[in-house]
C-alpha cells in the first residue's frame, strides 16, 4: 500500500505558543536531514493564549504544517483522536508540544516500526526531569498497568510514542485513555508492542498542565478499558458468572441453615431460629444481589446483540475474497 508520507507526527497542545516554533524547526530539521516525507499535525485543544495564531502562521509558512483547532478543551485523548483521524503517514509518532520529547528519536522510532515490524513503539524515559510528587505516582501506576494488562512497558504515559497506521486508525481514544493506548492496541489484535528509551528534556517555557487528579482518572480508566477489552461482546460472562456464584453461596448458606435446624429439631437439641442468625441475612443479600447480577448480564447481553457493531471485527487484509 502507497502512502502520501513516510511520518505523520501528531502533537496534542494547549498553550505552548512559545515552544511550537522551536518544536517545529527541529523536527523539519530532523526529517530533511534523513530524507522523510512527513506532515506535522498540531492539535490546539482549546488553548487560551496565542497557540493557535502560531499554528496558523506556521502553516502559511510550510504546507507540511497542519493544524486542528478545538472549540474549548476537551483533553489531550480527544487532540490524539482528531489528529489519528486525519493523518495518513505510514509511521504516525505522537509526541508532546513542550519540547521534552526530543524529535531526535524519530528516525530509530521510525525503524523499529518500519523495519522490525512492531506495531507500536512506545518511549521509556529513564532519567526524567520531573519532581517526586509526579514521579512516584507515574512508578506506582505503570506497575499497576503492567499487572493488569500484561504488557512489559516501563513507562505508559509516555508522550512519545510510534505507531503503524493501521494501529491508530483501528482504535477509539476518548476521556483519559491516552495513557492507555498500548492496553486498547493489544486487546485489538496488535501484540507487537516495543519499548525504547528516549531523552527526556526539561522544560523550556511554561509549567505542566497536568494535576494529581490525573492519576486518580487514569486508574478508573484503566479499570475501565480492562473490563470492556474483556467483556463488550460477552457481557454475561462476567455478570452471569458473578451472579451465579453469589446465588449458589447464598443458597447453599440457606439450605444448609435450614437443614442445621431441622436435624437439631429432630435431635431433641436446641438452636437459634434461622431468621435470629446474621448469616441467614447474608445468604439472603447474596441470593437477591446472585439473581440481580444474573438479570444485568442478561439485559446487557441483549443490548450488545442489538449493536451493529457487536460482530465487527478489525480485519488486517484480505486475499482472494470480495472487499466491501
Amino acid at each position: 500500500m502507497q502512502y502520501p508520507y513516510d511520518i505523520s507526527v501528531v502533537v496534542p497542545l494547549f498553550n505552548e505558543e512559545e515552544s511550537l516554533p522551536e518544536l517545529v524547526r527541529w523536527i523539519k530539521r530532523v526529517m530533511h536531514a534523513h530524507e522523510f516525507s512527513y506532515e506535522v499535525i498540531l492539535v490546539d485543544d482549546g488553548s487560551t493564549d496565542r497557540s493557535w495564531d502560531v499554528v496558523c502562521g506556521l502553516g502559511a509558512e510550510d504546507n507540511t504544517v497542519k493544524g486542528i483547532s478545538f472549540n474549548r478543551n476537551y483533553g489531550k485523548s480527544a487532540a490524539l483522536n482528531e489528529g489519528f483521524k486525519r493523518c495518513s503517514g505510514e509511521v504516525v509518532i505522537t509526541m508532546d508540544a513542550d519540547l521534552q520529547d526530543s524529535p531526535e528519536e524519530i528516525p530509530a522510532l521510525y525503524d523499529m516500526i518500519k523495519n522490525q515490524r512492531y506495531d507500536l513503539v512506545s518511549g521509556w524515559k529513564k532519567k526524567r526531569f520531573d519532581p517526586p510528587s509526579k514521579t512516584i505516582p507515574t512508578k506506582i501506576y505503570n506497575a499497576a498497568t503492567r499487572k493488569l494488562s500484561g504488557i512489559k512497558l516501563h513507562d505508559f504515559n509516555c508522550g512519545l510514542k510510534a505507531y503503524r497506521q493501521l494501529v491508530v486508525k483501528s482504535i477509539d481514544v476518548h476521556g483519559e485513555m491516552h495513557r492507555y493506548i498500548p492496553v486498547i492496541a493489544k486487546w485489538n489484535g496488535f501484540t507487537r508492542i516495543g519499548e525504547k528509551e528516549v531523552q527526556h528534556q526539561e522544560r523550556k517555557y511554561g509549567t505542566t498542565k497536568f494535576g494529581l487528579e490525573r492519576f486518580v482518572y487514569g486508574f478508573l480508566d484503566l479499570l475501565s478499558i480492562t473490563f470492556v477489552s474483556r467483556f463488550k461482546k460477552r457481557p454475561m460472562h462476567f455478570f452471569g458468572t458473578l451472579g451465579t456464584v453469589m446465588f449458589v453461596v447464598g443458597l447453599g448458606i440457606t439450605v444448609w441453615l435450614i437443614a442445621q435446624k431441622v436435624l437439631m429439631v429432630y435431635s431433641g437439641g436446641r438452636v437459634r431460629d434461622i431468621v435470629d442468625q446474621p448469616l441467614f441475612f447474608l445468604a439472603l443479600v447474596a441470593v437477591v444481589l446472585g439473581v440481580q447480577l444474573f438479570l444485568a448480564g442478561f439485559l446487557a447481553e441483549m443490548i450488545s446483540m442489538a449493536s451493529n457493531k457487536r460482530n465487527e471485527y478489525l480485519i488486517r487484509d484480505k486475499v482472494g475474497v470480495l472487499r466491501k
